[in-house]
Parts: structure tokens; sequence; C-alpha cells
């Protein structure tokens, strides 16, 4: 398992240089200054700006410019960001926020979705699979931003819940138990439009992958036996249905870190992706190509801890990977 997960580790560094070299050239070749924002800053000496343009080289051709911000970022210095703050200090206070938002939404998705698709498949034909296929056609034809809209008019209108960060103004002054639901309040929104999207979809896989499972011959051969329908489903069935759900799980990470982008632009949420979104508005280089290297390390590992698990779940796989 280490070799594999060492290997895995060594076939990132190719993509990460081809995303970087990708998103480094597109945004170079804009007509725009980098440090544009910079130099309308008051507060941002000349000091700083002569710091930047030395670092990133950007009295050099562009080919120069990529080894200088590869090498920088290497050695963990990202620069700064158009109001003068550390890139590293704003990805350190987003990353986090991303994480906790992506994970719950995971979490009760999976919670929820998998036993749906399940008894979806169990009870096919029946009214209760309509209706699920009705409510999960609606959940994945809603866009996520136009959902978004609707709640926050909805928390607008009724005040009901916070709208615009993580946590009050008087966060600190709270209880423990009040911090946790002042923080509960701030994510329910967000979580509802994410769970919405994603449940749909997995719950569809889910159903879809059952169903196939269920009219296998070994399936049949388990129920001749004379088997409890209970053993069958979940004993039998469930145990190859559940993984390409497995397999699936690093490209719902994927999926969720793009769609939240939106998401938190939306009901100002302070992650990742609408950091990613602030900075290109504001043509903020620095602060972009960081959030961009960083989102895709999140990526990578999401997709590799779905091949983790599913070595440790399927001994066909985990044998194959071993030889």
């Amino acid at each position: 398992m280490i070799k594999y997960i060492l290997k895995r580790f060594l076939q990132t560094i190719p993509l990460l240089i081809i995303v970087s070299v990708i998103s480094f050239f597109i945004i170079r070749l804009a007509p725009i200054d980098p440090l544009a924002e910079l130099r309308l800053n008051p507060s941002i000496s000349q000091e700083t700006l002569d710091k930047e343009i030395h670092r990133l080289k950007l009295d050099k051709p562009i080919y120069i410019q990529y080894a200088a911000w590869a090498k920088s970022f290497v050695k963990g210095d990202l620069g700064y960001t158009s109001a003068g703050e550390k890139v590293s200090d704003k990805l350190k206070e987003r990353i986090p926020n991303t994480l906790l938002l992506t994970s719950i939404v995971i979490f009760i998705t999976w919670l929820a979705g998998i036993p749906l698709g399940i008894f979806a498949a169990i009870k096919k034909e029946t009214a209760f699979d309509r209706m699920l296929t009705v409510i999960s056609s609606i959940g994945m034809a809603i866009p996520s931003f136009f959902f978004a809209i609707l709640l926050l008019m909805f928390a607008v209108k009724t005040g009901w819940f916070p709208v615009g960060g993580l946590t009050s103004y008087n966060y600190n002054d709270l209880s423990f138990w009040g911090k946790i639901t002042d923080i509960t309040k701030h994510l329910f929104l967000p979580v509802v439009v994410l769970f919405t999207i994603s449940l749909s979809g997995l719950q569809r896989q889910m159903r879809a992958n059952m169903l196939e499972v269920l009219d296998s011959d070994y399936v049949k051969f388990a129920r001749a036996k004379g088997l409890s329908e209970f053993k069958v489903i979940f004993k039998h069935a469930l145990r190859n249905a559940i993984n390409p759900m497995i397999t699936l799980l690093g490209f719902e990470f994927a999926g969720l870190l793009s769609g939240a982008a939106l998401t938190e632009y939306v009901f100002q949420y302070p992650g990742l992706g609408r950091l990613i979104l602030e900075a290109v508005m504001k043509s903020d280089i620095n602060l972009v190509m960081a959030s961009l290297m960083m989102g895709t390390i999140m990526l990578i590992l999401g997709n590799l801890l779905a091949d983790i698990l599913l070595m440790i779940t399927d001994p066909r796989i985990r044998s194959v990977r071993e030889n």
C-alpha cells in the first residue's frame, strides 16, 4: 500500500507541472499587468513592487518568468495579493473552510444517496422509485447558481439564516455549543445547495449499479440456493455495486470544488472557490496561480483517497496493483 501511494505521488508531479504551465501561460498571455492592482494600492511601497518584479522576473521572457514562479512556488514563496497580503496567509485562511464545506456535503450525500439508490433498485418500478426518479431529475436540472440565489432570497426575506461569512460578529463571545450552532447556521444554505445537486447524481448511479448487479448470474444463483433476500442484497449484491461508487468519490470531490465556487460566491462564504473568482476579477495573478495549484493538489488527493479505498474494499484490484 505504501509503495502504491508513493508511486501515485510521483505520478502527480507531471500532472502538476502540466496544469501549472497551461495556467501560467494563459494568464501571462492576457494583456494584463500582473502588478496593476499593487501599483494602484497606496499602501504598497516601491520596495515591495521591486521585490515582486525581481521575484517574478517580469523584465525577462515568459519562459524565464515561469521558471522563476515555479522555483518560488516550490520554496513556498507565493508572493503578495493585490491588497498587499501574503498569498500563503490567504490560502491558509480559505482552504480549511472549503474542506469543511465539501467534507460535510460528501458525508451527508453518501449517507443519504447510497441507501436511497439501494432501495430504489429493490423497489424498481414502484411509486417510491418513480418519486425518487422525478426528484433526482429536478435536482440534476436545477443549476446550482440559480438554486443558491433562490435560497439567498429566502434567507434575506425570512432572516432565518445568516448570509455571508462562516461566523457571526459576536462569535468569540459565544459558548462552545453557541459557536457550533453559529457555524451550522452559516453552513446550512451552502450545504443544502451542494447536497441537492450531488445527491441526485449519486442516487441514480447507485440505483443503476444495483440493478445491474441484481440481474447478474451469481445473485440469481444465491437466490436459488435459498438465501434470504437480505443476505442476497446486502452481503452479495451490495459488495460489488458499491465499488464503482468509490471510484466516483474522487470525481465527486472535483465536482464539488468547481460547483462550490459559485455557491461560495453567492453566499459570500469564505472558501477557496470564492477566492479564485475574486482573484480572477481583480487580475490578481499571484493569488490566481496559487489558488489554482492548491485546488489541483486537493483534487489529486481526493482521487488518491478514492483509489486507496477501492483497493481496501476490492481484493481483485489490490492483487492487480501488487502484481
